[in-house]
């Protein structure tokens, strides 16, 4: 199936390389080969102000079309839309069927609701530590790590008829994941993956994707 409509014109992604965020769109752009220009803010905020003081909430990534002036802010948002549009015969990364298409949204929001909230806390207290002692460190690791297994049981569940998290296929659903999975697999908390069977074959089938594999090497360089 094609895209909805053509758009021409520079198609720009507003935010910055070491954002979770912003790799959940470099990985929707790749993943439909999309042509795009990539403006870190970081490296230059005050050449942006104007533009981003627009924006709700001042929120990135940022996506921006020129032709028809379409501003979309969020990365889940920006990554339904380009799915949307951009989908292609044999390349969907949605479902034309709504009911199926529903569980593709209902996965997205447990991965925004309650698997990114934990994950991005054990990944913050990776990199950053907290003003506490060792042994407090530790126990709030331990009780965050807690919480994301009890969340990994439920996935380990779904995951038991297919190797995908929405059906048969890798969507939307699956790629939303793949900036935490990237940071936890670094981490101890990666045990807590490996430990399900069916949970530890999904990352490995969603992890090495060609597209995934290029915003690694955006990030990484």
């Amino acid at each position: 199936m094609a895209g909805l409509e053509v758009v021409s014109g520079r198609k720009l992604l507003y935010g910055s390389l070491d954002s979770k965020e912003t790799m959940r769109v470099f990985a929707t752009f790749f993943e439909h080969e999309i042509d795009f220009e990539f403006i870190n803010v970081n490296i230059k905020p005050e050449d942006h102000r104007d533009f981003l003081s627009q924006i709700p909430f001042g929120e990135l990534p940022v996506y921006k079309e020129e032709e028809g002036d379409l501003i979309v802010f969020g990365s889940r948002a920006i990554m339904r839309y380009l799915s949307h549009m951009y989908m292609t015969t044999g390349k969907e990364f949605i479902y034309v069927s709504p009911r199926m298409q529903v569980i593709v949204s209902s996965w997205i929001e447990s991965e925004d609701h309650w698997f990114d909230p934990l994950a991005s806390k054990l990944i913050e207290k990776s990199k950053n530590g907290l003003a506490q002692t060792e042994e407090e460190a530790e126990a709030a690791v331990a009780e965050t790590e807690k919480e994301l297994a009890k969340i990994l049981d439920v996935y380990e569940d779904q995951l038991k008829v297919n190797d995908y998290l929405a059906g048969d296929k890798f969507t939307t659903a699956d790629l939303t994941h793949l900036p935490n999975l990237y940071y936890l697999m670094k981490m101890k908390t990666k045990r807590l993956f490996e430990e399900r069977p069916r949970v530890a074959a999904w990352c490995a089938v969603i992890m090495p994707r060609p597209a995934w594999a290029k915003v690694v090497a955006m990030v990484e360089t």
